[in-house]
C-alpha cells in the first residue's frame, strides 16, 4: 500500500484546523522518538502552517518533514548556538511569522535544547505554544508498573564519568519515587555495575529502542541488570530510558545499636550517603551496602514526609 502525504495533511487540517494558531508564536512540536506513526495530526498541521522549522538537526528534520510531504525553510538551533540563534528567531516572530522548534527527536527541552529558546522569547513578550507528543520519559513510566512510585524525578544522562557522576546518581537515589535515567549504549555496562552496588535491593524497568522495530522492555531486580546486559550482544546497541523503581518500604529496619544509627544519622546530614555509610563501616566494621541501604530509606522517608 502507497503511503500519501496529501491524505495525511488533508486529514490533519480536518482534525485541527479549529485549533487557533497565532502569528508571531514560536510553537514546541513534539515528534516521535523512531516510529514516525506517532506523529499527531496537529503536530503535522503546525508544520504545514509555520513559516520556519527550527530544528537541532536540518538533516534529521528534512527527513521527517519529507516524510509528510512537506518542504519547509529550516534553521539549525542546537545546543551550542541556541543562546545566539533566539534573537533571529524574536525578529522572525516580531515580524509575525510562525516558527515550529523541534528536537532530533521526542518534545523539546527535556533532555534535548529548547529551554533557552523558550526562555528568551518569553522575555522579549513573545508567546511559545506546546504542541505535545510522544515523550520518552512518560512512555517509559508507562510501563514500568512501578506501584510505589506515587511521583517520578526525571535526571536524564548521567555525566559521563568520575566523581560527578557518582554523585549524580547518589543524590537521584534518594528521591522516593521513581527514577528516569537516559543512557548511552556504550555507558548502560557501566550504569548496570553502579546501579547494582548502590541499589541492589529495587527494581528497575530497562526500555531500549522505544516505539522502534527491535523495541525491548524488561522489569527486573537491579541485582540482576549487569548480568541482563551482558545476556545478548545487542544489548549495548540504541538508547536506553531506565526507570529504577520506588524503593519498597521496610519490613524491618537493619538491626543497628542506638550508638550506630546516631552516628549513621549525624554524618548523613553532612556528607553524601555513600561517604556517610563508608565512614559509619570503618568505624564498626558493619556491611557497607547496609548501612547505605539504611541510610537511605530514612532519606527517603523524611522527603515523603
Amino acid at each position: 500500500m502507497t503511503f500519501d502525504a496529501n491524505v495525511l495533511l488533508q486529514a490533519a487540517s480536518h482534525a485541527a484546523a479549529g485549533q487557533q494558531y497565532p502569528k508571531g508564536a514560536l510553537y514546541l512540536v513534539a515528534t516521535p522518538i523512531g516510529n514516525l506513526a506517532d506523529m499527531t495530526l496537529r503536530a503535522i498541521q503546525v508544520l504545514v502552517l509555520v513559516d520556519v522549522v527550527a530544528c537541532e538537526d536540518t538533516r534529521v528534520t528534512g527527513r521527517l518533514l519529507q516524510h509528510f510531504g512537506l518542504d519547509k525553510k529550516m534553521m539549525s538551533v542546537h545546543q551550542h548556538n541556541e543562546a545566539s540563534s533566539a534573537r533571529q528567531i524574536i525578529e522572525a516572530l516580531q515580524q509575525g511569522l510562525r516558527v515550529a522548534y523541534v528536537s532530533d527527536a521526542g518534545t523539546p527541552a527535556v533532555s534535548d535544547p529548547g529551554a533557552q529558546l523558550v526562555a528568551q522569547i518569553q522575555a522579549a513578550g513573545l508567546r511559545a505554544v506546546p504542541i505535545p507528543g510522544v515523550s520518552s520519559v512518560t512512555t517509559a513510566l508507562s510501563v514500568a508498573g512501578d506501584t510505589a512510585g506515587t511521583a517520578f524525578h526525571f535526571v536524564g544522562f548521567l555525566p559521563a564519568k568520575g566523581a560527578a557522576r557518582a554523585t549524580a546518581l547518589d543524590e537521584a537515589l534518594t528521591w522516593p519515587g521513581s527514577v528516569v535515567l537516559f543512557e548511552a549504549p556504550h555507558r548502560i555496562d557501566d550504569l548496570a555495575r553502579d546501579l547494582q552496588a548502590a541499589a541492589s535491593t529495587r527494581q528497575v524497568t530497562l526500555c531500549r529502542e522505544l516505539t522502534k522495530q527491535f523495541e525491548e522492555i524488561a522489569t527486573l531486580s537491579v541485582a540482576d541488570l549487569p548480568a541482563w546486559v551482558k545476556a545478548q550482544a545487542n544489548r549495548d546497541r540504541g538508547e536506553f530510558v531506565v526507570v529504577v523503581h520506588a524503593a519498597a518500604a521496610a519490613a524491618a529496619t537493619q538491626a543497628l545499636s542506638t550508638e550506630v544509627q546516631a552516628l549513621l544519622k549525624a554524618l548523613s546530614s553532612h556528607f553524601p550517603l555513600k561517604q556517610a555509610a563508608g565512614l559509619v563501616a570503618d568505624v564498626t566494621h558493619l556491611p557497607r551496602k547496609a548501612l547505605y541501604e539504611q541510610a537511605l530509606q530514612w532519606r527517603q522517608a523524611e522527603q515523603r514526609d
